[in-house]
């Protein structure tokens, strides 16, 4: 794929597993450096061409002390 070509959003994996979502975009962008952050998660304003974010705000499962 030439890079005017290349994909640089994937909207069809609002919704998916983290997991699932990281398959997806690495299909279509084998380099890419994903990252996993919490919703509302500062991060920095610098181009990284293979660097994706993936932001998520589910908690998972029940939070419990031990």
């Amino acid at each position: 794929m030439a890079s005017a070509e290349a994909k640089t959003s994937w909207p069809e994996v609002v919704g998916m597993p983290v997991d699932k979502a990281r398959e997806v975009i690495l299909k279509d962008k084998p380099d890419a450096d994903i990252v996993v952050l919490p919703v509302g998660t500062p991060v920095t304003k610098d181009f990284r061409p293979n660097r994706v974010r993936i932001f998520v705000d589910i908690v998972a499962d029940t939070p419990t002390v031990g």
